[in-house]
């Protein structure tokens, strides 16, 4: 009897033993298979249209992106400069014709206003009379001049002021 069930057992063992090595056998294909399949895919993403390898091409922009950004960064730092240079110099102007005297005709008499962005410049007058003509210069700060000012040339610079800012 005992011989028996050691023969049993032993038969057992070997269909268990039998199982599990077709079991073993049917997953390795079909994980060969599933390989396969991802290795297809593989190389077609990693061959793009042209044929060149994905990491390549990926590598290739990063450093051209990188090569843009500098440029970018530079341009930057030089537009400021121009920004600011642009603001400083002198690029609103407006002009004032008047008669400076009742018996004057012809508008001889001007102010000039020149002012940069900030309204920081010069407004320059011009008195024509009969016997002579006289310029003057005063220096405007922020659309404001520490001197009196001609009704002319206050409408000059708030004119010029009006212009368009960056």
């Amino acid at each position: 009897m005992n011989l028996l069930s050691d023969v049993q057992l032993l038969f057992i063992i070997a269909v268990v033993a039998s199982l599990i090595a077709l079991a073993s056998i049917i997953i390795t294909i079909y994980l060969v298979f599933k390989m396969k399949r991802f290795e297809k895919a593989h190389l077609a993403v990693q061959t793009f249209m042209s044929g060149a390898k994905l990491e390549d091409l990926l590598k290739s922009n990063l450093r051209e992106m990188k090569e843009l950004s500098q440029r970018v960064a530079n341009h930057d730092s030089r537009l400021e400069q121009v920004e600011n240079k642009l603001r400083s110099g002198i690029d609103c102007a407006e002009l004032i014709k008047f008669n400076s005297f009742d018996n004057m005709g012809a508008e001889l008499s001007f102010a000039l206003a020149l002012l940069n962005q900030e309204g920081t410049g010069v407004v320059l007058t011009g008195i024509h009379s009969v016997e002579e003509s006289r310029v003057y210069a005063k220096a405007i700060e922020k659309g404001q001049s520490p001197v009196k000012l001609l009704q002319e040339e206050k409408l000059a610079i708030e004119r010029a002021c009006c212009g368009a800012k960056i």
